[in-house]
C-alpha cells in the first residue's frame, strides 16, 4: 500500500507544479497586458498591480474575465504590428535594384578608392548580365 501513496504523492506533486506553472504564465502575460493597454490610466494599472499583489488569484480571475477579449486584441496588434515592421525591413534591405543602380555604386566606390578598376569592370558585366 505505501507503494501507491508514493506514486499518488508524485502524480499530486506534477499536477500542482503544471498548475503553478500555468498560473506564472497567465500572471505574467496579464502584466504584459496591463502595461501594454493604452487606453488604462496610470492609476488603473497601478491598482490592477496592487491587487495582483496583494490579493492574486481573485485579481487574475476578474481581470481575465472584464478585460480578456481585449487582452487578445491587444496581443493581436502587436503581432501585427511586429510583423509588419519586419516585413517593412525585410523590403528595404533585400530591395531589388536595377543594374544602373549596381554600376553607379560600384563608379562611387571606384572613385572612392575602395575598389580598383578590374573590380569595378567585374562588377559593371555582371549587372549588365543580370540585367538580360
Amino acid at each position: 500500500m505505501e507503494f501507491w501513496e508514493n506514486i499518488w504523492n508524485v502524480i499530486w506533486a506534477s499536477f500542482a507544479i503544471m498548475v503553478f506553472f500555468a498560473y506564472l504564465i497567465v500572471l505574467f502575460q496579464v502584466i504584459v497586458d496591463i502595461f501594454r493597454d493604452r487606453e488604462l490610466s496610470g492609476w488603473l494599472k497601478t491598482l490592477w498591480i496592487v491587487g495582483l499583489i496583494f490579493i492574486p488569484f481573485i485579481t487574475l480571475v476578474v481581470y481575465l474575465l472584464a478585460r480578456g477579449r481585449g487582452m487578445a486584441d491587444r496581443e493581436l496588434a502587436s503581432r501585427q504590428a511586429a510583423q509588419e515592421s519586419m516585413d517593412n525591413y525585410v523590403r528595404s534591405v533585400a530591395a531589388p535594384t536595377t543594374s544602373a543602380e549596381e554600376i553607379a555604386k560600384a563608379k562611387e566606390l571606384l572613385e572612392a578608392g575602395t575598389i580598383t578598376e578590374p573590380e569595378f569592370v567585374r562588377i559593371k558585366e555582371h549587372a549588365l548580365a543580370s540585367a538580360t
